[in-house]
């Protein structure tokens, strides 16, 4: 087991970050990645399950509860926050935020973020510089709204019932458009396989590295060409 630590220590995560971004030049310069449209959306990366040593090493100093303004005192994994997706999905560790480009449902971009990143904010780590965004409705606030903007794209995000610019018709097209790249997300690990936030993204790099091999098999595409960095 101690072989991939050692390999992961000796690629580092910027390697990893120049392989899966080497190879996203090859698909696109292949024509597999074309960024018209994105469906983009996160994930729960969890670190631990249970807290209850931490927990009580908080209230054994006199602390109210454990969150994540103190978490970082008692947990191992400093960078793992608490994060919460729903009414009732809690978790400790990070999120994976995945742009998935959905001519080939290939993964374009992956980023790690501590878990109480909101899916909104952690979209400028993967928002595409062109073309349209699809995402489901923790992508129609403010923070999402002004990356995909900023990014030239265009916006097709779910919206939420209150707004004046809701389109049901719409919104029902992007559902079902979206709903066939869901898949992607079924695929992630649930478990961070190490410690700390760079290690966490290399996972993330990794991960993203093979599931885009298997479905560069899965469509029968030839062999990539790679062109020599620089």
């Amino acid at each position: 087991h101690s072989y991939f630590g050692k390999l992961r220590d000796r690629i580092g995560t910027q390697g990893m970050a120049d392989i899966f971004n080497q190879i996203g030049v090859s698909l696109k310069s292949s024509g597999y990645i074309v960024e018209c449209f994105t469906f983009v959306d996160a994930s729960h990366i969890v670190t631990k399950e249970t807290m209850w040593k931490e927990r009580d090493a908080a209230l054994s100093n006199k602390e109210a509860a454990l969150n994540n303004d103190n978490v970082s005192n008692y947990a191992a994994d400093k960078d793992a926050r608490y994060g919460c997706k729903g009414k009732d999905k809690y978790w400790f560790g990070y999120k994976r935020h995945n742009a998935v480009d959905m001519k080939h449902g290939l993964i374009s971009k992956t980023a790690a973020t501590p878990a109480n990143v909101t899916d909104a904010k952690g979209l400028k780590h993967v928002c595409p510089k062109q073309g349209a965004v699809v995402a489901d409705k923790g992508y129609c606030t403010k923070p999402a709204q002004d990356t995909i903007k900023k990014n030239g794209c265009h916006d097709m995000t779910i919206k939420n019932r209150n707004m004046k610019v809701k389109n049901k018709d719409k919104d029902r097209f992007i559902s079902k458009l979206r709903s066939q790249y869901e898949n992607v997300f079924a695929h992630n690990k649930r478990r961070a396989k190490y410690r700390t936030i760079k290690k966490v993204q290399y996972q993330c790099f990794m991960e993203a590295i093979i599931f885009n091999m298997k479905r560069l098999v899965s469509i029968n595409a030839p062999p990539l060409e790679f062109c020599a960095k620089g």
